[in-house]
């Protein structure tokens, strides 16, 4: 190896999942990784890693929070959040349990869409989504992580 070559060493997602307590418990922690990952599947670099923490420390503005919250959300990376993505969204949130039928899921999802959704399409663009965010007292406190 060259002196100026860098070395791009990442390090895999089960064991960012499985070393960082604050990650283990996250429902979203595949998710969070894979967002934040240069590859896609989850699998961080220094720098990727940096970035993560970054975004969910205290100090974070609230449109770089808003902006990957997004990011994580958006399952399909469609650039929207669409009926699919907030199905995912609560299957996470219950752990995959039968706490909710699907008939709630989908009266959740409509509730959702109908309340954010100000274009009728049927679907959360960037925009409605802030705007959604923006209404949510607690987001700021809960989207980070202590170190």
């Amino acid at each position: 190896m060259r002196q100026n070559e860098a070395v791009n060493i990442t390090i895999p997602l089960e064991d960012i999942i499985e070393k960082l307590p604050e990650l283990r418990e996250n429902p979203f922690k595949k998710r969070i990784c894979e967002v934040f990952s240069r590859d896609g599947r989850g699998n961080l670099s220094f720098e990727d890693f940096l970035d993560l923490l970054s975004v969910f420390s205290e100090q974070a503005p609230r449109d770089i929070k808003v902006f990957y919250a997004f990011r994580i959300y958006d399952f399909d990376s469609d650039q929207h959040i669409g009926p699919e993505d907030i199905d995912e969204v609560l299957l996470l949130l219950t752990k995959h349990t039968q706490e909710l039928t699907s008939e709630d899921r989908q009266q959740i999802i409509e509730k959702v869409v109908e309340e954010g959704d100000v274009d009728s399409d049927g679907k959360l663009s960037y925009m409605e989504f802030e705007h959604v965010i923006t209404r949510a007292p607690d987001f700021l406190s809960t989207f980070h992580i202590r170190m």
